[in-house]
């Protein structure tokens, strides 16, 4: 028997950050289980990226990954540019015009995800309180008043793996958590009626370090910019691209030919990043909203796509799942610099009830908010789609509301965990 104070399932980027937010703060004894192993890294870009905003880069500072995952194609971007294809509205927004951060020049950064997650796993390697396991699959949970016992699969093809005891058990598996399942924690579903296509193009015209995004009639079209990769030697731009669609449109973009379906981004982006040509595969996947009724049972706390998952419009996904991370580490950490270092009654009911009111508001909100974009950019009758034109407009040039716009986009609000402050400020 192996015991642990907390075991993190899913050595993704969310349960890594948690597990290096737990022992920036603590001596606490973290075990991982993922049998993904960490990708490692190579000039081939990734389809799969990351918006990273201010608050999550900060988290990422002040655990000591940023420098790895910065020197590592990590895109910064000024600028984003957002319009409406059926109408006359657009939006521009630029982190030198707000003041809101005026430390920061950056809006944001695209990265890959094998980026973050290889820096996130080698720092974690190096930490002598984190232990990887990563031959076996959990079987099973079962948790008592104070401990948590869990087994692991056995196969003939892998060495036998010691069931672990731990004072709690966190879930950050993915969108379709095993811990989320095993616990029967209920959840609310709504099938946004889109599939995201994603994929990585080259833009002639380049992205000016820019996020560019149009609404169509059948969804949001985004251009994420690229670093290109090392040995790339084309003076060509890159860009990220995540078009939302219904499934049937999604099913035909996915059957054209490169050529064609380059043709297609061209047309909608209305040229503005040049002729478009389309250098990767294109993957899909279905776009779900999800939200755990409670992020806390006994003592299992979810956290990430496992509590959670939005629309992926504004690129915020990620970005909620770092600060659940930072915000369960300081909560369970808050106490023990009152007690000695054999103090290990960390787990308290009160306090993780408040960490999940706490998260699942914001995230309640976010998903609201994702709706709300949604439906504004549904079709419309031209009337409305004249009304909401106006209205990009009136916003595009009223410096109050559109300065609390960027700062959602930066991430900066009230009530955030201490890691997602700049180092300064802790």
């Amino acid at each position: 028997m192996q015991k642990f104070d907390v075991l993190i399932v899913g050595a993704g980027m969310v349960g890594l950050t948690l597990a290096l937010a737990l022992r920036k703060t603590s001596q606490l004894k973290i075990a991982m289980v993922d049998t993904q192993a960490v990708t490692q890294l190579d000039d081939n870009i990734d389809v799969r990226v990351s918006a990273i905003n201010v608050a999550s880069k900060n988290i990422f500072s002040n655990l000591g990954v940023w420098p790895a995952i910065e020197s590592n194609r990590a895109q910064d971007y000024q600028h984003m540019h957002v319009w409406d294809k059926a109408g006359l509205g657009k939006l521009d927004f630029s982190a030198q015009h707000s003041d809101i951060f005026p430390t920061e020049d950056n809006l944001g950064w695209i990265i890959e995800n094998k980026v973050i997650r290889h820096a996130l796993w080698q720092q974690a390697e190096r930490d002598e309180g984190i232990h990887f396991f990563t031959d076996n699959k959990l079987a099973s949970i079962s948790h008592g008043d104070s401990e948590v016992f869990a087994t692991f699969e056995q196969t003939e093809n892998s060495p036998m793996t010691t069931p672990i005891i731990s004072k709690l058990v966190v879930g950050a598996d993915g969108a379709n958590s095993w811990v989320r399942k095993q616990m029967n924690m209920e959840m609310i579903f709504k099938d946004y009626d889109h599939h995201a296509i994603v994929g990585t193009v080259e833009c002639p015209q380049g992205h000016k370090n820019t996020a560019w995004q149009v609404f169509l009639p059948s969804g949001p079209l985004a251009f994420l910019p690229l670093q290109s990769a090392a040995n790339n030697n084309s003076a060509v731009d890159l860009c990220s691209i995540v078009y939302s669609t219904a499934p049937d449109d999604a099913a035909r973009l996915l059957a054209l030919e490169p050529v064609e379906f380059a043709k297609e981004l061209t047309a909608a982006s209305d040229g503005k990043l040049g002729d478009i040509k389309l250098i990767s595969e294109r993957f899909s996947y279905p776009l779900t909203m999800r939200l755990a009724q409670d992020f806390v049972k006994q003592r299992v706390v979810l956290i990430g796509d496992a509590a959670h998952t939005i629309h992926p419009l504004a690129g915020q996904g990620v970005n909620l799942g770092l600060l659940d991370a930072a915000a369960l580490a300081q909560t369970l950490t808050a106490k023990l610099d009152e007690h000695d270092e054999n103090y290990t009654d960390f787990v308290n009911a009160t306090d993780l009830k408040a960490f999940s009111r706490w998260r699942k508001t914001e995230a309640t909100e976010m998903i609201a908010a994702m709706a709300g974009i949604k439906q504004a950019f549904e079709p419309q009758q031209s009337p409305i789609k004249l009304l909401r034109g106006l209205g990009m407009n009136l916003i595009n040039n009223f410096t109050p509301v559109k300065n609390k716009l960027i700062a959602q986009a930066l991430g900066i609000k009230a009530d955030l965990p201490e890691l997602a402050y700049q180092k300064d400020n802790l």
